[in-house]
């Protein structure tokens, strides 16, 4: 018998599969229940609209992006500026094995929905921006201490985290555009020669 964790769990799922592939607005709460199983009415009592499904759904994406690929690639005992590069490699096979599972490369799933509802729903904005803030600080972190290691000078961490996202986004956006994993390995490895230089250099 399922249990009530189950239940919730299977609604996340089903939410992450359906929105990563077509977007937020193509997909509706009776499909997402068709999917998982579950009644239409029991999806209320685990969550009051499909925003609020998808600030749920966010965050345990971010929490299984957070333990498959950040944390493995970004271990303190990796010297900092190899970190990126183990990244990289690890998002283009994550990249790959959901193009093998879909027909298609999927992308960044914050990226995708902060593009689509940006301007279209507050909430989620704010909850895509506070994730990729999230991943931001990985990277800040390795390029403070390469800073500190003095591999790296004369650079703004914080700054050079932001535009490495930034650029990384382009990539998988141009990668999913293509649908060819491909393009991360091709173009991202430049994502290391980016530096936003410290105030007043």
């Amino acid at each position: 018998m399922d249990t009530t964790s189950d239940t919730r769990l299977r609604l996340l799922d089903s939410a992450r599969s359906l929105i990563h592939l077509r977007g937020y607005g193509a997909v509706g709460v009776a499909e997402i229940c068709a999917r998982s199983g579950v009644r239409k009415g029991s999806f209320y009592h685990f969550f009051p609209s499909k925003q609020a499904l998808t600030l749920a759904m966010l965050e345990t994406q971010f929490e299984s992006f957070e333990s498959q690929l950040l944390k493995p690639a970004f271990d303190r005992r990796t010297p900092p500026m190899e970190r990126f590069s183990t990244f990289l490699h690890k998002l283009h096979d994550y990249q790959a094995r959901s193009m093998t599972e879909t027909g298609h490369l999927p992308g960044c799933p914050f990226g995708n929905l902060g593009l689509e509802l940006a301007a279209q729903d507050e909430s989620i904005r704010i909850k895509v921006e506070s994730i990729l803030q999230r991943i931001r600080a990985y990277f800040q972190a390795a390029l403070e201490e390469a800073v500190e290691q003095g591999s790296l000078v004369d650079i703004d961490p914080r700054a050079t985290a932001e535009a490495m996202l930034a650029y990384l986004e382009g990539v998988l956006l141009m990668a999913r555009t293509r649908n060819e994993a491909g393009v991360i390995l091709d173009l991202g490895p430049a994502v290391l020669g980016i530096r936003v230089a410290s105030a007043g250099q």
